[in-house]
């Protein structure tokens, strides 16, 4: 291969993801964008006063969700931008901007409230909205087939969920931080589930499981 089918190939690479990167849904797109900009810029600057600290250790209101953008390595980075890609953008496009911008405002802060309130000296990582997608997924379309890459097989979506937060949360154990941080990024999961069955309608909520909203009714399973 000569150097000009080398530079073809890359351009029609860069084309390619262009193509899908900009088709994602604005919030999920944003979030990718914003995880791989604040990761790239702490290679070079220090972002220290984005991570979340204890009341009297340097707290700040603004970290409250800053401390979801920046990660402790490339490969909690890694994992969080797949599992937003992979998930994100079909949770997005079923519920529509408003309502997932809400999702994920809802479990960010939630996770954050949980790590001030366990004692947390520190934190950062946006897992627990990760692990509030995947819960969400799985919720709505559990018997969904899902192809690999490596191996190329069809896998149902309840599986490849509990396989993936199966991992996220052994790679959170290694990390550093003691037990109680660990547990409240498990705060992101659970107020995603309680917001999702307020939306239905179930418990422990009493609603209309229909929701209408601008002529329209939206079902949830």
């Amino acid at each position: 291969m000569n150097k000009n089918q080398i530079q073809n190939s890359i351009e029609k690479s860069y084309k390619h993801v262009r193509y899908y990167f900009m088709r994602l849904p604005i919030i999920t797109r944003y979030l990718v964008i914003a995880l791989m900009g604040f990761f790239l810029l702490g290679q070079f600057v220090d972002l220290s006063f984005f991570v979340l600290k204890k009341f009297g250790l340097g707290f700040n209101p603004i970290q409250l969700v800053a401390y979801a953008f920046l990660q402790y390595d490339f490969m909690q980075l890694l994992f969080n931008v797949l599992a937003i890609w992979m998930f994100g953008y079909q949770i997005e496009e079923y519920w529509g901007t408003r309502r997932f911008a809400t999702f994920v405002v809802v479990t960010i802060l939630a996770t954050a409230l949980a790590h001030l309130l366990l004692g947390s000296l520190f934190a950062v990582g946006m897992s627990g909205l990760v692990f509030a997608l995947l819960l969400a997924y799985g919720m709505m379309w559990p018997e969904r087939e899902i192809y690999l890459l490596l191996p190329p097989i069809p896998v149902k979506a309840k599986y490849l969920v509990m396989i993936y937060a199966g991992i996220m949360f052994l790679s959170i154990l290694s990390s550093r931080g003691g037990f109680l941080s660990h547990l409240a990024y498990l705060a992101g999961p659970l107020s995603g589930y309680l917001l999702i069955q307020y939306w239905r309608g179930k418990p422990p909520f009493n609603r209309s499981s229909k929701v209408k909203k601008k002529g329209r009714l939206y079902r949830y399973k």
